[in-house]
This record gives C-alpha cells, structure tokens and sequence, in this order.
C-alpha cells in the first residue's frame, strides 16, 4: 500500500475510532453521572482504553512479539467490545427517546406573586403535559434512565462479544461442497480439495490454535491443499515458529498457497522464500497439473488483488500468464484471494475459483458492507459459467471474535457430470 493510500486509510480509522468513543462517552459517561470526580474518572478511563487500538497498531512492528501479545488482546478486545456497545446503544435510542418525556415531573407551584406575573407574561418555557399541566426535566429520573439503558447496552455487548472471543477461538467447523465441473474426467470424480484462508498468523492467534487447524486439515485426508492467501501477519523472524506446522501437512499431490492482501502489509519476498521450506508451493500467476492417472485439471494460482500496488517489481494478479498455453478441453481450478477477481476468471473461461478475504462478515452486521465491494461474502455462488467458492476463514483480523461467521476448513468435492 503507497504511503498516501496509508495516510488515508489511517485517517479515516482514527476519525471512525473518534466518532465512535465521542457516541460512547456520551451515553456512558455524560448521561450516567453529574459533574464531578466520577465523570472525570470515567471520562479518562474512556480516553485509555480508546488510544489502545491505536497504539497497539503504531507499536506493533517495533515491539516484540511477547511483548505485542497482551496489548493486542486487550486492545482488539476492547475494540470489538465498543463496536457491539455501540450497536447495542443505537438500537436503545428509541426506548431513550420515548421514555424521555416520561422523565419529567410538575413544576413547582409558583408563589402568588409569580403567578400573577406568569398569568400577565403567558406560559413560562416549561413544556405541559397531556393534563396541561406544568412540567420541568427530574434530573434523578433521566439518570436513571440513563443508567439502565447503560447497563442494558453493556450486559448485551459483553455477551455478544464474549460469545464472538469463543467461537473465534474454537475448532473450526468443517464444510464438505460437493461441486460440479461440466469437463471433470469421470477418473477425478471425488477428489478432495481442502482450502482454508485467513491464518492472519499473529500475536493473537497462532500456536496449539494453528496446530489444530492443520490436524483438521489432515483428516480430510486431501488430494490438494489450498491456502487462498493472508496466512501471516508479520514478517518471517518473528512468526517463523507459528508458520511451522504448515510442514506437517499431509497431501497427496501437494499444499499450494497465493498471497492476500495482508502478504503485502510484510516482508513478502521472506515469505516466499520461507514457504517452500515448509513444503508450500507458492503460485503466481501459473498453474501446476493435478493428475489421477491420465486424468487432469489445472490448479491455477495468481497474485492478489492490491499486488501491483505493492511497489513489488514483477508482482500483480495476471491471469492471463497462468492460462497461457493451456489446453482448452481441461477445467481450471483457480485460487485468487479475493472474490472479486472472479470477473476475470469468469472472462477466461475458469470453471472454479476458490478465494477467501472476506472472513465470512467476522463480525455481523459487517458482511452488508462487504457486499459493497465483492460479489460474495462465503459459500457458493454462480458467475456465467465460472462457480466461485468463498471460504470464511480460519482467523480473525482486529478484534480475535466472530459473530455470525464460524471459522471453516472446506472440503471441495469435486464432481463430474452424472456422478
């Protein structure tokens, strides 16, 4: 990503992490206490916990690894935390509005005196109820009001984020899609293509959690498998120990990789190089046989999306490079990170494409922002005559939660006609 592209993408993060504690303070903190000691403490406890996403991004490549590791919990926790206290208070804004008006007690009975002077003066600014009675805000109700709100909104955030800390950092699930290709050799009916995406290998997430994912891999006991990109985090010194059950995978004709986007966040051309020590053929922009007997189809991989904007020379998505030269009559299993590089295979004429990247949503309701940019956010869908499988993913991003996305292992079945 170009230094103006950072630039821009951090202003717009910092002025969304802005707005955002601006809502919460003022529905936490402002509307919960009256002035004094209390709403100063809690104001600079809202301060602290704001600044620690921001500074967890800042210091991330200039603190070690252990040291990284408790403040990304706790930071990216928070951060996932707010989002959903923020959800939670935005759906209470109606009860807080309707019940406001309830909030409201009758104004004291003016002396003579001011009656008279009312009665001469008209009504005074205090609005009257339905009785037309006199009315003024009851400052001990509102906070009340305030308060209970308040907590309904926490007791839901933390459930909804506690519930997303588990499911993130369970085993994932394993889906088995049995999928069609018009032109598959009745000799490679059955063959087990297991992709998985979205390692993002971490300070966060790694370890037994990583371990586990490959075991899960291995008892599908694959023919090929598929890593559709953003597999690190970080650069090959510091992760190089949770990258190394990858050479424990088992396969019968090979583990393929193709870079994400987050590839290019790193030292990509270390991650090349490393990968194939571990028994990971990394394919840019090519394509390999996959053979059963005299059967074939060709597993094709190219670069991602944002690669010819990494200031890499030679790097950038070419499908046309990957095809090249191949034979017509054969299908074409392509891995491309993101989703929406399946317009230019639906225009070559691939039959499958595997991607990942979007993490299925990772936190509901962010799979509706997705859509915006790519064509599917998981499963299978129908372009023209290319099918795309959208995986969700085995990791997390930011926040170690999700919600309404498992993490997945896939099982491609592949199929040919009549079978």
């Amino acid at each position: 990503m170009s230094l103006i592209g950072l630039l821009g993408f951090g202003t717009v993060v910092l002025l969304a992490m802005a707005l955002l504690h601006a809502y919460l303070w003022s529905r936490l903190v402002r509307s919960t206490t009256r002035p004094g000691r209390t709403r100063r403490r809690l104001t600079w406890v809202l301060v602290v916990v704001a600044v620690l996403p921001v500074a967890a991004l800042l210091l991330r490549r200039t603190l070690p690894l252990d040291v990284a590791a408790p403040l990304d919990w706790v930071a990216y926790t928070w951060l996932g935390t707010a989002f959903y206290l923020f959800l939670a208070l935005l759906v209470l804004e109606p009860v807080r509005l309707a019940l406001r008006g309830r909030t409201r007690r009758p104004a004291p009975t003016p002396v003579p005196v001011a009656s008279v002077a009312g009665a001469a003066a008209g009504p005074s600014p205090a609005e009257e109820d339905r009785d037309g009675q006199e009315t003024a805000p009851d400052p001990s109700r509102r906070l009340f009001l305030a308060r209970g709100l308040a907590a309904t909104a926490g007791v839901a955030a933390l459930a909804t984020a506690g519930t997303g800390l588990y499911l993130a950092n369970s085993a994932p699930v394993v889906r088995r899609v049995p999928i069609t290709l018009p032109r598959l050799d009745p000799a490679l009916d059955g063959l087990r293509i297991v992709t998985f995406s979205d390692g993002h290998l971490s300070a966060t997430y790694g370890g037994r959690r990583f371990e586990r994912l490959v075991e899960i891999v291995n008892e599908q006991r694959p023919d090929v498998v598929a890593i559709v990109g953003d597999l690190v985090d970080g650069d090959v010194d510091e992760l190089a120990g949770e990258a190394a059950p990858l050479a424990d995978l088992v396969s019968e004709q090979g583990v393929f990789f193709v870079t994400g986007n987050h590839e290019y966040f790193v030292d990509t051309r270390a991650w090349l190089r490393h990968l194939p020590t571990l028994g990971v053929e990394v394919l840019r922009n090519e394509r390999v046989p996959i053979r059963r007997g005299a059967a074939s189809f060709d597993l094709a991989g190219i670069d991602d999306r944002t690669a010819a904007r990494s200031g890499l020379a030679g790097h950038g998505a070419d499908l046309d490079a990957a095809l090249d030269g191949r034979d017509e009559a054969v299908p074409v299993v392509l891995m491309a990170h993101q989703p929406v590089q399946v317009e230019q295979a639906r225009a070559a004429g691939v039959d499958l494409q595997l991607s990942g990247h979007t993490h299925g949503g990772q936190l509901w309701p962010f799979d509706y922002a997705i859509r915006l940019d790519q064509p599917s956010v998981e499963g299978l869908s129908r372009h023209g005559d290319t099918q795309l499988y959208v995986t969700s993913g085995a990791g997390y991003w930011g926040p170690p939660m999700r919600i309404g996305a498992r993490p997945e292992v896939t099982v491609v079945e592949l199929r040919a006609p009549g079978r």
